[in-house]
C-alpha cells in the first residue's frame, strides 16, 4: 500500500477504534473495516487498525487484479481504483458500463459511469476526487 492511498482511505473513512454503523447500518471499525450485521469486537488499537486496513488494501487490490488482469493502469489510476474495491467490494464488478471505459481507456465515460451511479450518490465528494484521479490520471 502506497503512502498516497492509506492517507486517501484515512481521509474518505476515518479512524475509529470503536466499532459503529455506517451510512448502510452495517457495523465498522478502524479504517472502514467492515464487521457485517453484529458487532463482533467493540474496540480496538490503531496498531490492530492499520493491520486491517493493510488487510483490507490486499483485497481491494486482489480485486482490482481480477476485475482488470494485465491492463497497464498509471499509478494515480490504480489508486483511485483500489480506494472504489476498498469501499464497494464486490460491488464494483456491478459497474459493467464503467468497467469496460475503463478497459477500454476512455476515461471520461469511465468517469461519467461513476458519477451516474447510486455510490456516487453515496460517497459525495470521494466520488468527484475518485472521478478527477480516473478522468486525467492526477491526482
Amino acid at each position: 500500500m502506497t503512502d498516497e492511498l492509506r492517507r486517501d482511505l484515512m481521509r474518505d473513512e476515518g479512524l475509529k477504534l470503536t466499532a459503529y454503523k455506517d451510512s448502510l447500518g452495517y457495523f465498522t471499525i478502524g479504517v472502514g473495516h467492515l464487521l457485517g450485521t453484529t458487532q463482533r469486537m467493540s474496540e480496538i488499537t490503531t496498531a490492530e487498525a492499520f493491520a486491517l486496513l493493510e488487510a483490507d488494501v490486499a483485497e481491494a487490490a486482489y480485486r482490482v487484479k481480477g476485475l482488470f488482469g494485465d491492463l497497464e493502469l498509471d499509478p494515480v489510476r490504480l489508486r483511485a481504483l483500489t480506494n472504489m474495491a476498498f469501499n464497494l467490494g464486490n460491488r464494483l464488478g456491478d459497474f459493467k458500463h464503467f468497467i469496460a471505459a475503463v478497459k477500454a481507456g476512455d476515461w471520461l465515460a469511465a468517469g461519467q459511469n461513476m458519477s451516474d451511479s447510486l455510490w456516487a450518490k453515496q460517497v459525495g465528494a470521494r466520488a468527484v476526487r475518485l472521478r478527477a484521479m480516473i478522468e486525467t490520471g492526477q491526482a
